[in-house]
C-alpha cells in the first residue's frame, strides 16, 4: 500500500483511467491457469508410480496446497499437505513424498538453471549491490537444500543413520515411555525413507516416462506464471521485454525462497518493487507491485480457502460431525 502512495502522481491516474481490462482479466486466467499445468503434472508422476489420480482431485490439492503455502513461512506447508492428500487417495506416504519432492526437484533445478541467463540478461542493470548480495545468498541457499534432497536420494541409509542417532539422543532424556513411542517412530521413518528411495528409483527407470512428462510440465508451468506479469503491464498499456520480465521473476523467486514471513509477505512487494523498477516506470511501479502480489498471493489464498474447505468437508470427520448435527436438529 505504501508504494502506491509514494509512486502516485498525475501520470499514475492517467494509466489507471486508460487501463485495458482485458488484459488484466487475462493476466488472472493465465496464473489460474497455471493450476491446471500444475494438475497435470502430479498427475502424470502419480501415474508413472501406478496410481492414477483424477485431474480435479490433482488440481485441487495444488490450489489446497497453495493455499497453506501462503500461510506458512518459506511457503513450506504446501508439500506437507499434497502429500497427505496423496495418503488419502491410497498411495503410501513414501510414495507421495516422492512425487510432491519430486516435482519441487524439478523446480528447483530449472529456476537455479535460469539463475545465471537472468543474470546476463540483465548485465549492467542490477545497480544495487545489496541486491545483488541477497540473490547470491538465495541462490547459495537453494543450491544447498538441493544438494541436500539429492544426496538423501543416493545415501538413504545415512539420512537414517542420522534421525535414528537423533531419536535415540531425544529418547535417552525424555523417559522409557517416550523413548519407546521415539523408536516406534523411528522405525516407521526408516521404512518411509526406503519406499521414497524407491519410488525415485522408479522415477529413473521404468518411471522415467512420469519424470519426462513431469520436467516438460514444470517448464510449461514457470513459462504461463511468469507470463502474468507482462501481460498486466500490457494492461496498463506498457510495452514490456518479456525476456527481462522473465529473467527479473527467476530472480525474485530466489529471494522469496529465504524469508521466514508467511508467504514471504512484505520481503517479497520489498524484492518486487527494486526488481521491477528495472523496467516498470515509477509512476506505475506500485499498481505493478500492487497488481503482480494481488494475482500470485492473494487469488491463492481466495480460491485455496474455498478449495481447503470443501477438501475438508469432504473428510469423514466432518461428515460425522455434519450428520450429528444435523440429525439433533
Amino acid at each position: 500500500m505504501f508504494v502506491l502512495i509514494f509512486t502516485l502522481d498525475k501520470t499514475t491516474i492517467e494509466v489507471v483511467r486508460e487501463i485495458k481490462p482485458g488484459y488484466v482479466i487475462a493476466a488472472l486466467v493465465i496464473h489460474l491457469f497455471s493450476f491446471f499445468i500444475w494438475g497435470l503434472r502430479i498427475k502424470s508422476m502419480a501415474s508413472a508410480l501406478g496410481h492414477e489420480i483424477d485431474l480435479k482431485t490433482s488440481i485441487e490439492m495444488v490450489i489446497s496446497g497453495t493455499f497453506v503455502a501462503a500461510l506458512t513461512p518459506s511457503s513450506i506447508g504446501g508439500e506437507p499437505l499434497r502429500i497427505h492428500l496423496l495418503k488419502q487417495r491410497n498411495m503410501p506416504v513414501g510414495q507421495a513424498t516422492a512425487v510432491i519432492l519430486g516435482e519441487r526437484v524439478l523446480d528447483a533445478l530449472l529456476i537455479l538453471l535460469a539463475v545465471p541467463f537472468s543474470l546476463y540478461f540483465l548485465r549492467g542493470v542490477l545497480s544495487d549491490p545489496r541486491t545483488d548480495t541477497v540473490i547470491i545468498l538465495g541462490e547459495v541457499l537453494s543450491i544447498i537444500v538441493f544438494a541436500l534432497m539429492i544426496y538423501a536420494t543416493m545415501k538413504p541409509r545415512f539420512i537414517k543413520l542420522v534421525i535414528n542417532c537423533l531419536m535415540k539422543w531425544i529418547g535417552r532424556f525424555s523417559g522409557k515411555k517416550i523413548g519407546d513411542k521415539l523408536q516406534k517412530l523411528s522405525g516407521s521413518i526408516d521404512r518411509e525413507i526406503d519406499e521414497f528411495h524407491s519410488s525415485i528409483n522408479v522415477f529413473l527407470t521404468e518411471g522415467r516416462k512420469g519424470l519426462y512428462y513431469g520436467l516438460i510440465f514444470t517448464v510449461i508451468y514457470w513459462i504461463v506464471e511468469f507470463s502474468s506479469l507482462p501481460v498486466t503491464l500490457m494492461g496498463l498499456n506498457q510495452a514490456p521485454s518479456v525476456l527481462i520480465s522473465f529473467a527479473v521473476q527467476v530472480l525474485l523467486m530466489i529471494i522469496i525462497v529465504m524469508p521466514l514471513t508467511p508467504g514471504a509477505s512484505g520481503v517479497a512487494e520489498l524484492a518486487a518493487i527494486s526488481l521491477f523498477s528495472i523496467f516498470v516506470p515509477a509512476s506505475i511501479l506500485g499498481i505493478t507491485v500492487a497488481a503482480w502480489r494481488a494475482f500470485t498471493f492473494y487469488t491463492n489464498i481466495i480460491a485455496g480457502g474455498f478449495v481447503s474447505f470443501k477438501l475438508l468437508k469432504d473428510t469423514d470427520l466432518v461428515k460425522k460431525y455434519l450428520n450429528q448435527s444435523q440429525s439433533e436438529t
